[in-house]
C-alpha cells in the first residue's frame, strides 16, 4: 500500500496536519461569533450626550421605571437579616421552585412538580443553555424575527444553523403553523416563542398556538423542544389574555417554559428567573450547567420572588402599571401615527412599539445615504441605523433599530423599537423630537457629512 504524502504538490515541502497548526489570534474563533444587546451598547453614547448637559429620552431599555413593590423589598432585606446569604441549591431553593410550580400549573391548566423547575439569573441565561443543551453544531434554531437578540446571537456562536421565522407587519407580528412550517425540518432541536413578544409586542390566539402545535407535533423531530419566552406574561392590554404552548394538548411534554421577576415585578436588579423543564432529567441537566457557570443565584432574593409570586398584593401592582403602560401606549401610537412617515400598530402586550420607518428613512434620505456607504460601513448598518444614530445625536431619544433584533433577512426593513417603560412626560417630549427629526433633511445630511456615530 502506498504511503499518505503531506508533500505539498507546489514546494515539495511536508504540510503540517491543520488540526496541529498553531493559532496566531488572542480569541477562539467563536468568541467574535457571539452578538451583543444594543440597547446596553448605546448606553456609553447617552452617558456621553449627558456629560455634554443635555437630556436624553431613553426609549432604549426594556425596563420597567416602577420601584420594586416594598412588600418584595422588604422580605429580601429580612431574609438578609435572617442569614440567608450563603450557598443554596444550584437548581434554585425548594420554596421558590415550590411556588413556580403551583403558579404555572394554575395558570396554564398544566401539572408542574418543583423537581422539573431551575432557577437562573434572570430570563436570559436559559436562551443561550437551551441551545447549548439541545444542539449539536448544524442542528437548526427556529425563532421569531424581529425578536430577542440573544436568539439569533448564541445560534452561530453554538455553532447551530439559525432558522429566522420572520414575522411580519401585516400579520400583527404574529404568526401560526402555515408560517412555521417550512422551517421545521429533520434538524430542528429548538424552536423558539416569544408571546407577548419584544420587540413588537404582538400577541398570540389559541387558534394560532393551536396551528403551531398541529405543525410540530407533525413535522418536528421528538426530540425538539419549544422554548416559549414568557417573561412579559403578565404585561398585556385591551383584554388580551396570556396564552402559553405548554397548554395545548399534547405540547407539556415538549415545551421549556420561561419566565421571571424582572418585568412583571419591575425587578430587572434581582436576576431571578426561571425555566420548567418537561422532563426532571432536563432539569438536572440545566442544574448540572448552573453548577459549572453560576454556582447559585441568592437565596434572599430568590425568596423575594416568591413572595412577588405568591402575595396578593402583586395582581393590583400589575394592574396598576399595566394601566400605566396602557396609557403611555395610546399617546405614544396616535402621536407616532401623526407624523409624517411613520406608521404604527397597536402593540396588544408587552411595552414596546415597533414603528414603522420606511417613510421617515425615504424622507430624510437615509436609504441613499446607506447605499452610499463603503461596503464595510453599510455591511454594519442600515437606514433604520442611520436614523436611530441621527434621532440619538443630533435630538437626543434614544431607540433600538430593527437590525438589533436579527440581522438575518432584515434588509430593507425600516423600523424603530421604542420603549415605553419611561414616564409619560419623557414620552411626550420624545415625541416632539421625533416629529422634528422626522422633517430635518438638511440636520440628517449633515449628520451625515460629519461621519460621525453612525453606529
Amino acid at each position: 500500500m502506498k504511503a499518505h504524502s503531506t508533500l505539498s504538490p507546489r514546494r515539495g515541502r511536508a504540510k503540517k496536519p491543520a488540526a496541529s497548526r498553531a493559532r496566531t489570534g488572542l480569541y477562539a474563533a467563536r468568541t467574535l461569533l457571539l452578538g451583543s444587546e444594543n440597547a446596553f451598547r448605546i448606553g456609553p453614547q447617552i452617558k456621553a450626550l449627558e456629560d455634554q448637559g443635555l437630556k436624553v429620552i431613553k426609549c432604549n431599555l426594556g425596563e420597567p421605571d416602577f420601584p420594586l413593590a416594598p412588600y418584595i423589598a422588604e422580605e429580601v432585606k429580612r431574609q438578609i437579616d435572617l442569614g440567608l446569604t450563603h450557598y443554596c441549591d444550584p437548581q434554585g431553593i425548594l420554596p421558590l421552585r415550590e411556588a413556580i410550580a403551583r403558579t404555572v400549573s394554575e395558570r396554564r391548566g398544566i401539572q408542574v412538580t418543583p423537581d422539573r423547575v431551575v432557577v437562573f439569573p434572570g430570563g436570559k441565561p436559559p436562551i443561550g443553555l437551551a441551545q447549548q443543551v439541545y444542539c449539536d453544531p448544524g442542528d437548526e434554531v427556529v425563532y421569531p424575527s424581529p425578536g430577542f437578540p440573544i436568539y439569533e446571537s448564541f445560534t452561530r456562536y453554538l455553532g447551530a444553523r439559525p432558522r429566522p421565522l420572520h414575522l411580519r407587519e401585516e400579520a400583527a407580528f404574529s404568526f401560526g403553523g402555515r408560517e412555521l412550517a417550512p422551517l421545521i425540518s429533520s434538524r430542528t432541536r429548538v424552536i423558539i416563542l416569544n408571546f407577548p413578544s419584544n420587540p413588537t409586542g404582538g400577541v398570540v390566539t389559541r387558534e394560532q398556538l393551536e396551528s403551531i402545535a398541529e405543525v410540530i407535533l407533525r413535522k418536528a423531530p421528538t426530540q425538539a423542544r419549544v422554548y416559549s419566552d414568557e417573561i412579559y406574561e403578565d404585561i398585556l392590554f385591551d383584554g388580551n389574555r396570556h396564552l402559553s404552548m405548554a397548554s395545548i394538548p399534547g405540547m407539556a411534554e415538549r415545551t421549556i417554559i420561561v419566565s421571571g421577576v424582572s418585568k412583571s415585578y419591575a425587578w430587572t436588579g434581582g436576576r431571578v428567573g426561571w425555566a420548567v423543564l418537561p422532563t426532571a432529567e432536563e432539569a438536572t441537566v440545566f442544574k448540572n450547567l448552573n453548577i459549572n457557570y453560576f454556582s447559585c443565584i441568592p437565596a434572599y432574593n430568590q425568596m423575594g420572588a416568591r413572595i412577588a409570586l405568591e402575595s396578593p398584593l402583586s395582581r393590583g401592582t400589575i394592574e396598576r402599571m399595566c394601566a400605566s403602560f396602557r396609557e403611555r401606549r395610546d399617546v405614544m401610537l396616535e402621536g407616532l401615527n401623526a407624523i409624517d412617515g411613520i406608521r404604527c400598530l397597536r402593540p396588544g402586550g408587552a411595552f414596546y412599539l415597533f414603528p414603522n420607518i420606511a417613510g421617515m428613512c425615504a424622507n430624510l434620505g437615509a436609504i441613499e445615504a446607506h447605499r452610499g456607504l463603503a461596503p464595510a460601513d453599510r455591511a454594519r448598518t442600515s437606514p433604520s441605523t442611520l436614523v436611530q444614530m441621527f434621532l440619538l445625536w443630533r435630538h437626543q431619544v434614544a431607540t433600538m433599530d430593527r437590525r438589533s433584533f436579527g440581522r438575518i433577512g432584515s434588509d430593507g426593513l425600516h423600523y424603530l423599537r421604542l420603549s415605553i417603560a419611561t414616564g409619560l412626560d419623557d414620552l411626550r417630549a420624545g415625541l416632539v423630537r421625533i416629529r422634528a427629526a422626522a422633517g430635518d433633511r438638511a440636520g440628517f445630511q449633515a449628520f451625515m457629512a460629519e461621519g460621525k456615530h453612525l453606529w
